[in-house]
């Protein structure tokens, strides 16, 4: 279905895109969403219920969150995990009472919905995509912002989720070290609006007396790498564990019981260490330039003298970028572990490379929280 916003002037959308990039001003864009005076069709979501007394304790049975006893109105996230613990579909979740909404990457979308349905056995619990009947947009929820009280005048939303990654949640546990996470200063809501809504909305931004603008996917999605914050449909590969980008602070419940992928979890978080780590990259902004997903990162050290790749020169590659209107370009990437925190990295790009300075989410040193202490083997040496 044509989003409604397209139709709003300077409206720029790629080829096979279901919402705007952007209206033609990505940075000035970016500077009011993230003030609260901005809204963003999210046309790369898709909406997802669950139906019937089950539900909750269902799905609680097969993710990573505790949902048993979700409270209506409150949000969160859920992975569903293989069973050697890769993430293989994510969720953002709230509940009103009588349904769950789910609200899912595009193209998680299908498979999620399959593979819930072939999980439901006896279970009475209906699954649904109503992507046809809603849309979802999202902001940021500034104190005094205009976003938030246009969307509920012009949209009716059915459901606000806002964003469990503010904070570490019940059950959850944080990597990142420092005194201030950018996380804090991410107030993101998304709203579940009915399709007519979402028609209203974008005529009430189309007013030039309204105290909010439309700003395009791209704005949202540099904000979100400002935060750090995982994505789906960026940051998950086939072997990405939730340690890896810090995902235990929102979408896992470490004290819950037990569910497929669950003891990966546990050994990687007590015993063991995840094997890369995410960080977030400062670019070199000399060229008007940014990585492609999936592009190498590169420890320039390991290069051959005619610039090269040799074994070991490749430390990760990178998942999401953008350019940022106060941090320049930046990316999100995930690394090997065994990269130096302090290695300057270069990022593969159209044409060249981009010298690229790491700043750590997740430490070398995550995970091993048990401590457990080293033994000696029975029949060994003593130590001198």
């Amino acid at each position: 279905m044509p989003s409604p916003f397209a139709a709003l002037p300077g409206a720029v959308v790629p080829e096979g895109a279901q919402a705007p990039a952007h209206y033609g001003s990505p940075l000035g864009e970016q500077r009011r969403l993230a003030e609260g005076a901005a809204i963003v069709h999210l046309g790369d979501r898709r909406v997802l219920t669950l139906t019937g007394p089950d539900r909750l304790t269902w799905l609680d049975s097969i993710s990573s969150q505790a949902l048993r006893s979700l409270q209506p109105g409150v949000s969160t996230e859920t992975l569903i995990l293989d069973p050697q613990g890769r993430i293989e579909h994510q969720a953002n979740l709230v509940d009103d009472g009588e349904t769950l909404w789910l609200i899912v990457d595009q193209d998680d979308a299908e498979p999620l919905q399959a593979w819930l349905t072939r999980m439901r056995f006896r279970m009475q619990v209906e699954i649904a995509d109503v992507t046809d009947e809603f849309g979802v947009v999202g902001w940021v929820d500034r104190t005094g912002g205009a976003a938030g009280a246009l969307v509920d005048a012009a949209a009716s939303p059915r459901m606000r989720w806002r964003d469990p990654w503010a904070v570490v949640s019940p059950g959850g546990y944080q990597y990142a070290s420092g005194e201030q996470h950018p996380a804090a200063q991410w107030a993101w809501v998304e709203a579940i609006v009915p399709v007519a809504g979402l028609g209203r909305l974008a005529a009430a931004l189309a007013d030039a007396s309204a105290d909010a603008s439309p700003a395009g996917i791209g704005a949202a999605e540099a904000l979100r790498i400002e935060a750090w914050r995982p994505r789906w449909s960026g940051e998950v590969d086939e072997r990405s564990l939730p340690h890896e980008s810090d995902w235990l602070r929102s979408a896992v419940h470490l004290n819950k019981g037990c569910y497929r992928g669950q003891e990966t979890v546990a050994k990687v978080h007590n015993l063991g260490r995840p094997p890369r780590r995410m960080v977030l990259l400062h670019l070199d902004g000399s060229q008007s330039t940014l990585p492609r997903p999936g592009a190498a990162v590169l420890r320039p050290g390991a290069l051959d003298e005619s610039g090269g790749t040799v074994d070991g020169a490749v430390a990760g590659h990178v998942t999401s970028a953008a350019l940022h209107y106060e941090l320049g370009p930046i990316a999100l990437a995930v690394v090997k572990r065994s990269v130096p925190v302090d290695e300057t990295l270069e990022v593969e790009v159209d044409g060249g490379r981009l010298p690229a300075a790491q700043e750590v989410i997740v430490p070398p040193d995550a995970g091993a929280t048990a401590n457990v202490p080293r033994l000696p083997r029975i029949g060994g040496r003593p130590r001198r």
